[in-house]
């Protein structure tokens, strides 16, 4: 797997310009995932349904958090929303419902019952 390391100059600095690449690193994964199950799709489709649902994860918002542990909350919140309590139209139940991980609709006081446990 090879990662890029990305870092702008600090002459080139400007708002919309793209991170400049510093380097590249090498890196052998984990695992022994089977060949027809490796694809970014997955995690691009993921990401893709964050940016519908989330205004604030989107580039260049005026939604966007303003502390770094507010947007870390919210991206932490979304999957529990999106799994737990947003009905998907085409199945009529959550993904948790369909996985046999709940049994009904959650509500917010579920959330905040997991929290104080």
């Amino acid at each position: 797997m090879l990662q890029k390391i990305c870092g702008g100059a600090p002459e080139a600095e400007k708002r919309y310009s793209p991170a400049e690449c510093a380097g590249c690193e090498r890196r052998i994964p984990t695992g022994e995932p089977e060949k027809k199950h490796i694809s970014t799709s997955f995690a691009e489709r993921d990401d893709f349904t964050m940016q519908m649902h989330m205004r604030s994860v989107t580039r260049l918002t005026n939604a966007s958090p303003k502390k770094a542990e507010s947007y870390a909350h919210a991206v932490a919140l979304h999957p529990m929303l999106y799994n737990f309590f947003k009905l998907h139209k085409a199945n009529r139940f959550t993904p948790a419902m369909a996985a046999g991980v709940a049994d009904r609709f959650c509500e917010a006081a579920d959330i905040v019952k997991m929290l104080e446990e």
